[in-house]
């Protein structure tokens, strides 16, 4: 095969100067070796993208530890849902642990059983609820005071709903994960201009560095961190469409490019083994756009706190609402109702 290979690239390039051809041909034989290899050895292909993930997924103590964190009992689910997962999303510049960081982005990835859906629900970073042990703050305040767990327990207390897992995710692994599948084609609501990047309303194509100043403004946006909160959402879910696309996944050499820069700047709950992650991947393999829905935590307006911060005021019942359907795996019925797209 490597010599009908050489033979077809010869003829194609026989007009070329001898330096470009030699360079081309050695090219396009490292190329078919390892597509030779990958299609050859599958197994070998698998056990090389599980060394990976194993070696570059960190892991940690993410989740509330009862009798330690000072967390008590995490709620529970309705039988409906006993197969969903609820697996927080936290986006930040800082490792965890690190003392002090605040949270960017926070979102709630609610699979559901049957794995034909996720909604990913945004709570903006501006929220103002009770922080366990510090009264009430933002609600990114809880990962600044105690990190991940602290957070966790916040939100299970916000909308009772148990959280299963979380992951950790550093920028540098967002811009990374957009540059190896390719870039991404993701909506924006309205344009802006800023970092060096213009965006129109409507689907741009974006590189990874693109896609970070796309999810980071919030100035020149009409509602703000909201705004920003509804950009963010739009950009997970192009990237998540991106990675689970046949471009992606039949693709030997791109697949191992994203699952790398992927798991790189990742650290997920010590709960939350290399098989759960891949077992998950793989049952939301067959997601299309359709099947996620975005949903932003339900708030009546703006306001002050008592020391002067600008605050995105709850919406107590409406809260309550979310989290009824989050424990009975009644996403699409929420979204119904709350007419969101």
């Amino acid at each position: 095969m490597l010599d009908q290979f050489e033979a077809v690239e010869t003829a194609a390039t026989v007009a070329e100067p001898p330096r470009r051809r030699r360079l081309r041909r050695t090219i396009g034989i490292v190329v078919a070796v390892v597509l030779l290899l990958v299609i050859g050895s599958g197994a070998s292909y698998v056990a090389f993208l599980n060394h990976t993930v194993t070696t570059n997924v960190q892991h940690a103590a993410l989740l509330p530890t009862p009798g330690v964190d000072g967390a008590g009992d995490v709620p529970a689910r309705e039988p409906a849902a006993k197969g969903a997962q609820n697996i927080l999303l936290i986006g930040s510049d800082a490792r965890a642990g690190l003392a002090g960081a605040r949270s960017d982005v926070i979102v709630l990835m609610h699979v559901a059983d049957d794995r034909k859906s996720v909604t990913l629900v945004h709570f903006p970073r501006d929220l103002y609820v009770s922080v366990p042990g510090h009264g009430k703050d933002k609600i990114n305040a809880a990962f600044a005071y105690g990190g991940s767990p602290l957070l966790v327990r916040t939100l299970q207390g916000l909308v009772e709903v148990p959280i299963d897992h979380v992951a950790l995710v550093g920028f540098d692994g967002f811009k990374d994960m957009t540059d190896a599948v390719g870039g991404v084609n993701v909506y924006a609501e309205e344009s802006s201009n800023s970092r060096g990047f213009a965006f129109h309303r409507g689907f741009n194509q974006m590189s990874g560095a693109a896609a970070l100043a796309f999810v980071r403004e919030r100035k020149q946006l009409s509602e703000g961190d909201i705004s920003r909160g509804r950009r963010q959402q739009a950009f997970i879910k192009a990237l998540m469409l991106q990675s689970l696309s046949k471009d992606v996944l039949a693709n030997p050499l791109k697949l191992a490019q994203f699952v790398d820069a992927a798991t790189s700047n990742l650290t997920v709950d010590d709960g939350f083994s290399v098989a759960d992650l891949r077992s998950e991947a793989i049952s939301m393999r067959n997601l299309r756009g359709k099947d996620i829905a975005f949903v932003t935590a339900p708030f009546t307006g703006f306001g002050t706190s008592p020391s002067g911060a600008s605050i995105d005021l709850v919406d107590e019942d409406g809260m309550k609402a979310l989290g009824q359907a989050l424990r009975s795996d009644a996403m699409g019925r929420y979204q119904d109702v709350t007419h969101t797209p």
